[in-house]
């Protein structure tokens, strides 16, 4: 099968699954087209215009999966014979649950993005979410703008949705699995939070239980580690100065693949502070490495984490990660795995036959 793959905001978890993908299916021919994850604003209104003028897009396929940063109405719109070939889209976000804060420069920019995820639902034969969380956050979002309008505003588009939309998550890579380190006797508490240096993954709530443990002289080692930007809110700089001031700063930014997972295999609990987690992807793969997780009682996590592992506050973090025993039972995420979730993905891409 001949199958155009267009990720048009390359950023690091879509690229995971694309490559995740071609991978798992050599018998399948893909064309992929993929845009850097920079100029967001422009990347996911112009991605179209890009893509249409590929010349790469024109030939035959069987297929089209494109994640939902896909202008896809307006792009088979200026490639008219797109519209003729079976079209999934694959959600790893949604523009209805994003967060408010310093990101939305303004309400209708952030209106301009959901009415485009929209008409690309629509657009789209069989629609994909890496969770329930994220499609029925999407759902609500879609249901609670089309209200919003003044008139003329046609009945059962939600509903149409809805019946085309299965949830399937990211498969995780088989390096994950296996090969932690044993805990050695005695020593302190190793802590990880891997996430990008983003203002939608909590950097104040971070800051707020890395003082908090520092402020009850708890024994730990915390590494900060995840894709690092220009801009990068400043609570990441007060979290190094502190935690290094404490003595307890391990490992930070970036790591290259072998030792981010050796990083993870090593520590004994990973931290979620996000605004804005629709897998929670990072967790999942440090969950496979042997970690424990400490996630918001909110987001995607209450669909994936026990109810012993979730916090509300900065306060209940910090005491679920001081009641924590080093070498806890370590939680089992095999069925998150490409082994367990290939059958699922064969009959996704059946759709087209």
């Amino acid at each position: 099968m001949k199958i155009l793959l267009l990720s048009p905001y390359d950023a690091m978890s879509h690229r995971y699954w694309r490559e995740g993908l071609v991978n798992q299916f050599p018998e399948h021919e893909f064309t992929v087209l993929a845009l850097p994850d920079r100029h967001f604003s422009w990347r996911f209104r112009g991605n179209s215009l890009t893509l249409a003028h590929d010349v790469r897009i024109h030939k035959e396929f069987d297929l089209i999966l494109a994640t939902s940063m896909t202008d896809l109405s307006s792009l088979k719109g200026m490639a008219p014979s797109l519209s003729l070939i079976p079209t999934i889209v694959y959600f790893h976000e949604n523009q209805f649950a994003y967060p408010e804060g310093r990101h939305v420069k303004d309400t209708g920019r952030a209106l301009e993005r959901q009415v485009t995820s929209l008409y690309t639902a629509l657009a789209a034969d069989r629609l994909v979410f890496n969770s329930a969380y994220n499609r029925d956050t999407f759902l609500a979002g879609a249901r609670g703008f089309l209200k919003q309008m003044p008139d003329q505003v046609p009945t059962g588009i939600v509903e149409t949705i809805e019946v085309r939309s299965r949830v399937l998550p990211v498969p995780l890579a088989e390096d994950c699995f296996g090969g932690f380190t044993a805990p050695g006797p005695r020593r302190k508490l190793r802590l990880v939070w891997n996430h990008r240096w983003e203002y939608d993954k909590g950097p104040a709530l971070l800051l707020e239980i890395i003082e908090g443990l520092i402020a009850i002289d708890f024994d730990f080692e915390c590494h900060l580690l995840g894709q690092q930007f220009r801009d990068a809110p400043r609570e990441f700089e007060r979290c190094v100065r502190v935690l290094r001031a404490a003595g307890c700063l391990g490992k930070v930014g970036f790591l290259k693949r072998p030792e981010y997972l050796a990083t993870l295999r090593s520590s004994d609990v990973v931290l979620s502070t996000a605004l804005h987690e629709f897998q929670g992807l990072s967790v999942l793969e440090a969950m496979a490495c042997g970690c424990s997780p400490i996630v918001p009682d909110r987001l995607v996590y209450p669909e994936l984490i026990d109810a012993s592992c979730r916090y509300r506050s900065a306060s209940t973090a910090v005491q679920l990660i001081g009641k924590h025993s080093i070498g806890n039972v370590r939680p089992d995420v095999h069925h998150f795995a490409w082994p367990a979730q290939r059958d699922a993905w064969v009959d996704v891409l059946k759709f087209s036959s």
